[in-house]
Protein backbone atom coordinates (compact mmCIF):
# COMPACT_ATOMS: atom_id res chain seq x y z
CA UNK A 1 0.00 0.00 0.00
CA UNK A 2 1.11 3.23 -0.96
CA UNK A 3 -0.98 6.68 0.36
CA UNK A 4 0.31 10.14 -0.30
CA UNK A 5 -1.03 12.37 2.97
CA UNK A 6 -0.12 16.02 1.37
CA UNK A 7 -0.37 17.90 4.73
CA UNK A 8 2.38 15.88 6.09
CA UNK A 9 3.99 15.59 2.43
CA UNK A 10 4.45 11.76 3.22
CA UNK A 11 3.70 8.13 1.99
CA UNK A 12 2.19 6.18 4.43
CA UNK A 13 3.35 2.31 2.91
CA UNK A 14 2.42 -0.02 6.06
CA UNK A 15 -0.39 0.38 8.61
CA UNK A 16 -0.56 -2.71 11.67
CA UNK A 17 -3.85 -3.88 13.51
CA UNK A 18 -2.44 -1.37 15.94
CA UNK A 19 -2.56 2.09 14.17
CA UNK A 20 0.85 2.33 13.85
CA UNK A 21 2.30 3.12 10.37
CA UNK A 22 5.70 2.80 8.60
CA UNK A 23 6.38 5.94 6.31
CA UNK A 24 8.36 5.68 3.00
CA UNK A 25 11.48 7.67 3.60
CA UNK A 26 11.94 6.69 7.05
CA UNK A 27 15.23 5.47 6.36
CA UNK A 28 14.77 3.85 9.93
CA UNK A 29 11.96 2.16 8.44
CA UNK A 30 10.13 1.70 11.82
CA UNK A 31 6.88 2.05 13.41
CA UNK A 32 5.47 5.27 14.13
CA UNK A 33 2.86 6.05 16.34
CA UNK A 34 0.64 8.84 14.72
CA UNK A 35 -0.41 11.90 16.80
CA UNK A 36 -4.05 12.35 16.45
CA UNK A 37 -3.19 15.48 13.81
CA UNK A 38 -1.46 13.02 11.74
CA UNK A 39 -4.08 10.17 11.92
CA UNK A 40 -6.63 13.19 10.88
CA UNK A 41 -4.44 13.99 8.05
CA UNK A 42 -4.35 10.37 7.10
CA UNK A 43 -7.85 9.39 7.50
CA UNK A 44 -8.40 12.65 5.03
CA UNK A 45 -6.23 11.32 2.24
CA UNK A 46 -7.69 7.83 2.72
CA UNK A 47 -10.97 8.93 2.59
CA UNK A 48 -10.23 10.96 -0.82
CA UNK A 49 -8.46 8.21 -2.70
CA UNK A 50 -11.15 5.88 -1.54
CA UNK A 51 -13.69 8.41 -3.49
CA UNK A 52 -11.25 8.16 -6.23
CA UNK A 53 -10.74 5.50 -6.60
CA UNK A 54 -15.18 4.54 -6.47
CA UNK A 55 -15.12 6.97 -9.17
CA UNK A 56 -12.67 4.94 -11.45
CA UNK A 57 -14.40 1.97 -11.13
CA UNK A 58 -17.72 3.48 -11.56
CA UNK A 59 -16.21 5.04 -14.84
CA UNK A 60 -14.21 1.51 -16.07
CA UNK A 61 -17.36 -0.75 -15.01
CA UNK A 62 -19.44 0.92 -17.01
CA UNK A 63 -20.85 -0.90 -20.32
CA UNK A 64 -19.56 0.90 -23.87
CA UNK A 65 -22.52 2.28 -25.86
Amino acid sequence: MKLYVEPMDSVVVDVDSDGRVRFEDDIRECWHVPSLQERRAIIYAARQEREALTELLEIIEKPAD
